[in-house]
């Protein structure tokens, strides 16, 4: 059964599609089998991404012209194994939601946090050589169960991806670096190289 993963933003036009571009693209490189949608706590729904964020996707290797905003609903959250959200505000959104989906909901720099404290810790089930064995459900487990354990950022905000919508061009540059950044270290955790699909221009 495929390992569905779903990023959740507010608008769905640009946080959100640019990371799941990211993950679609990194995952088909490494060869792991994950499928990748994205939704809005508050959709523009219909919307395509806006140009920035659209350019900011190709950049990094994504394809982002078929993507139309959507709305998130319960029904979506239970389809996914996986919820990463751009925000606290965004994984408390998903909670409220569906609250069992609670344990599988990180936000994106969250996720890439842990999946980084357990990839360095001597004892973890997630070393070098075990890594690209486990499957998707595997890696999610020891995750969570490790959640706790990994030392916080000393900003809490630290784990969210700033919302670039109607702001500059810097901002947007700001959120697509921690994007790319977040969506390697997460191909990674599950397997893939973290030099998949980084910047390419």
């Amino acid at each position: 059964m495929t390992f569905r993963v779903l990023v959740v933003c507010t608008g769905n036009v640009c946080r959100s599609p640019m990371a799941e571009q990211l993950l679609r693209v990194r995952f088909a490189a490494a060869g792991v089998e994950v499928e990748v949608s994205s939704a809005g706590t508050a959709a523009l729904v219909g919307e395509p991404m806006t140009s920035e964020a659209a350019e900011l996707s190709r950049r990094f290797g994504g394809v982002p012209d078929a993507h139309r905003a959507r709305q998130l609903t319960a029904d979506l959250v239970a389809e996914a194994d996986l919820v990463l959200t751009a925000s606290r505000t965004h994984r408390a959104a998903v909670a409220q939601l569906l609250p069992r989906a609670a344990r599988r909901a990180f936000t994106l720099r969250e996720f890439a946090r842990v999946a980084e404290f357990v990839a360095n810790d001597p004892s973890s089930e997630l070393d070098s050589d075990a890594a690209p064995a486990a499957s998707p459900d595997a890696v999610l487990d020891i995750l969570s169960m490790s959640r706790g354990y990994a030392p916080p950022r000393p900003d809490p905000e630290a784990d969210d991806v700033v919302d670039p919508y109607r702001l500059s061009s810097d901002v947007y540059e700001e959120a697509g670096r921690l994007i790319d950044e977040s969506t390697a270290a997460i191909v990674a955790a599950f397997g893939g190289s973290k030099r998949v699909g980084r910047e390419i221009a």
